[in-house]
């Protein structure tokens, strides 16, 4: 079974069956809820994650072990497999990425670990590019180069619903979050480049919408018109725990973006909802760079 095998991690919000259907390994991200240790999609469902936030469980995000990590790598290799691209979540955002290419250091070259700075819908894009790729017969080095070249060609806004979830991890204080639920102000957060950052401040959940489409809108038709005007662009939604909303706002991403194509809507990874809360809304652009 010669050949490059594809790993990333299920901050990429790919499912452990997803990923058998797409053939790479997921691995699953752990948590501690109320100090005990859970693995997305393993033995913490989404369902079962969210009735911890709303029962004010203790949740906090970590990283896959080293040795699980190894010993997937080791069993990849191990069933034939030459070498491997890693795709973990953005190094902005997690020691995760760092840790994986000092484990890597020991492979002699066999796994190329991808610092492409993304994370949920955008990671999962690159582990699509990185399958296509793979499928032209490019080495796992050329692949680690391309996505990491690559890694700029996207941006996702997200409207928090609440900001309980964001006041807990300290990113806004506890005055300002009562403020903001008096007036009922919705944050719109974007990543790119592998940071979390304001983005906006809107006065109703249509607003934060209409600012996100409008976001991605100005960045696209700022840093690749071509793209736009070519339709080269991949655009998706992802949410929290709010799916009959993101059915509702792709409607309206299709009115601003009639050509867009299939735009699929995916469930956040909790690692991003764990500091972000439920009800949030996110819209995401990729180049179609493969």
């Amino acid at each position: 079974m010669a050949g490059v095998a594809i790993v990333t991690d299920s901050n990429s919000g790919i499912t452990q069956s997803q990923g058998k259907e797409l053939g790479v390994y997921v691995l699953p991200m752990p948590f501690l809820i109320d100090g005990h240790e859970f693995f997305e999609d393993i033995s913490l469902t989404q369902e079962e994650f969210y009735a911890k936030l709303e029962d004010n469980s203790e949740v906090s995000t970590s990283q896959p072990t080293a040795g699980s990590v190894m010993e997937l790598w080791d069993k990849i290799l191990d069933n034939g497999y030459d070498s491997i691209v890693h795709i973990p979540m953005s190094s902005g955002l997690s020691g995760e990425c760092e840790t994986a290419i000092m484990l890597a250091e020991d492979y002699d070259g066999k796994v190329q670990v991808v610092n492409n700075q993304r994370i949920s819908v955008t990671q999962r894009q690159s582990v699509l590019d990185a399958i296509a790729l793979a499928g032209q017969g490019k080495s796992a080095e050329e692949i680690k180069e391309f996505l990491e070249e690559t890694k700029m060609d996207s941006s996702i806004l997200i409207m928090v619903d609440t900001l309980k979830y964001l006041k807990k991890g300290g990113r806004v204080t506890p005055a300002g979050a009562a403020l903001a639920t008096i007036l009922g102000i919705k944050p719109v957060l974007q990543i790119n480049g592998g940071k979390l950052d304001a983005f906006s401040k809107a006065r109703s959940v249509k607003i934060a919408k209409k600012t996100m489409i409008e976001g991605i809108m100005d960045d696209i038709k700022k840093r690749f018109p071509e793209d736009l005007e070519n339709n080269n662009i991949i655009l998706q939604i992802a949410h929290s725990d709010n799916k009959e909303a993101a059915e509702e706002f792709r409607k309206e991403v299709y009115e601003a973006f009639p050509d867009a194509g299939d735009i699929i809507i995916n469930s956040l990874s909790l690692s991003v909802s764990c500091h972000i809360g439920p009800g949030a809304l996110a819209l995401a652009y990729t180049r179609k760079n493969v």
